[in-house]
């Protein structure tokens, strides 16, 4: 054969075997060992307003640009960052911390406690970041100690400390900083190539411990381009939607971290009597607001058939939507569930029969029949209320999935069921979740529930000590008589708390012993700190 057309061949089986390696996976992108590709934003993507503080950016992550005053652990206990040290009034209304001296911002400037002082001023002003309506002012007292002054007793303030970024006053521009932001942090901004990806680089005057990777960059890939770019090896960390957790990657290894990230469809608790608020939502539903249909649901669905269908298999069930691993769980929330024959005695209890034999109960002339809308955008989503659904059915309860933008869901919330994603590090988010007095305002309370015993649990927790006000939070679920939990008043039908897996490149360890507790969006860079190459 001709020495040209033997060249050709060559070539071609050349990029034939290339071609096949990409196409199903195995190759490898050659980086910088201290440089870091991710590809993690699945549950929190990419931020609208950019990476500002002060317009909700990291409120329960780690922000890498900016610092906070206080850090969890992994075991979440609090450990200072930015702070030197804080003490707290007796009365819990007033909360001083004394910062770090010297601190420098990535523009060389000083931080002092007048930058922290503005950062939650503005923060309060906006109503975008942590909930900060307690808070009355911050004041810096001198270039090192800042003062919160609170209008009430509230122990769960302390959670705020970890919550917000701090920017420097003297630069802050609100139309623009999230662009271009400028931190304490370990890692600056180089920069944002929306819908893209984001740059950073290690701060190399950083006050704490830096991370080993000296650029980190992460792309903003959904579902399937993150697993294609796992495959692909394009990079050390991918965070893959659950039907692709049980897949195996060439050079990766799958990690799957719990997390206290509930899913629950709300159940409106009041009747519809015509009633809409000031914006018009419809509120209540003449289903949902019967006892014995909420109940019926909390103990007829089988919460692990739900798991293992719509969840891949990974998720654990949950009864009242406080995470196992928080300090304010409580073991008495949990019922045997999958149990048809207690649901069905339920609904014979509060006179729901099928007395046209159509399969579905009904009372008075009503239908046990109503919708339950969720994300069209999320397929977990949809396969938690399809599941509902199917189960429902059996037990002679009509449930309609409806997938439907946010939009429309606001305009329903109040008056369908909706499958709702919840998980703080804060207890605080029960107050949001179940207060008479925020019932239907923006996304608090959307079953409307209103109890005064569980209300006043939660005004007790609020005027205790932290940690003794865990009991009080703990018993908002169940307190032996009443509570949200399938055992109490059952406002919500919670099902499930979700994994979140992850490929991770053979090469990184990702010191899966100090991942810290993952929240509602999850917190993969908690302990970016601790993470190092090793040998494949």
């Amino acid at each position: 054969m001709n020495k040209k057309y033997l060249i050709v061949l060559a070539v071609v089986i050349v990029i034939g075997i290339i071609g096949a390696t990409m196409f199903f996976g195995g190759s490898s992108v050659d980086r910088n060992p201290n440089e870091l590709v991710t590809a993690v934003g699945a549950h929190g993507g990419e931020p609208e307003t950019g990476f500002d503080p002060i317009q909700g950016w990291a409120s329960e992550t780690e922000p890498l640009v900016q610092s906070t005053l206080l850090k969890r652990t992994h075991n979440m206990s609090l450990k200072n960052d930015l702070a030197e040290s804080y003490s707290v009034d007796d009365d819990l209304k007033k909360y001083t911390v004394n910062i770090k001296n010297g601190v420098k911002f990535h523009d060389n400037t000083t931080l002092t406690a007048n930058d922290v002082a503005f950062t939650y001023n503005k923060a309060k002003e906006s109503g975008a970041a942590a909930d900060l309506s307690s808070m009355v002012n911050a004041t810096a007292i001198n270039d090192t100690t800042v003062e919160f002054t609170l209008n009430d007793s509230d122990s769960t303030f302390i959670n705020k400390l970890c919550s917000i970024g701090i920017v420097p006053e003297d630069s802050y521009e609100n139309g623009t900083y999230g662009e271009n932001p400028v931190g304490s942090g370990p890692y600056k901004f180089v920069q944002w190539d929306k819908g893209q990806q984001v740059i950073l680089e290690i701060n190399n005057d950083y006050y704490g411990d830096k991370p080993e990777f000296k650029k980190l960059t992460i792309l903003f890939l959904e579902n399937d381009a993150a697993f294609a770019a796992a495959k692909n090896g394009e990079v050390d960390i991918a965070e893959v939607p659950l039907s692709y957790a049980n897949e195996n990657v060439t050079n990766m290894s799958s990690v799957i971290l719990d997390s206290v990230d509930a899913r629950g469809i709300s159940l409106p608790f009041l009747n519809d009597t015509g009633n809409t608020t000031e914006d018009g939502i419809p509120i209540g539903n003449n289903v949902t607001a019967d006892e014995n249909i909420r109940k019926a649901l909390n103990y007829g669905i089988d919460r692990q058939t739900l798991i293992d269908g719509a969840l891949n298999g990974h998720g654990s069930k949950s009864f009242d939507g406080i995470g196992p691993v928080l300090p304010w769980s409580n073991n008495d929330s949990a019922i045997e569930d999958g149990d048809s024959e207690k649901a069905k005695q339920f609904l014979k209890e509060g006179g729901w029969e099928d007395s046209d034999n159509d399969g579905i109960v009904e009372k008075n002339g009503t239908k046990a029949s109503f919708k339950i809308l969720y994300d069209s955008e999320d397929t977990t989503r949809q396969a938690i209320a399809i599941s509902v659904s199917e189960q429902a059915k059996e037990l002679g309860i009509e449930v309609i999935p409806e997938g439907k933008s946010w939009d429309e869901i606001d305009n329903g919330k109040l008056s369908n069921g909706v499958v709702w994603g919840y998980g703080s590090l804060d207890p605080s988010s029960l107050y949001h979740q179940y207060y008479g007095g925020l019932a239907g305002q923006d996304y608090d309370n959307p079953s409307c529930y209103n109890n005064s015993a569980v209300n006043q649990h939660m005004a007790q927790a609020f005027k205790t000590d932290i940690n003794a006000s865990y009991a009080d939070w703990s018993q908002v679920s169940w307190d032996g008589s009443t509570g949200i939990s399938p055992k109490g008043d059952a406002p919500w039908l919670w099902t499930s708390f979700v994994d979140y897996p992850y490929f991770v490149d053979n090469t990184l360890d990702i010191s899966e012993n100090t991942t810290t507790v993952q929240p509602h969006g999850g917190d993969i860079f908690g302990n970016i700190y601790d993470w190092k190459r090793v040998e494949s």
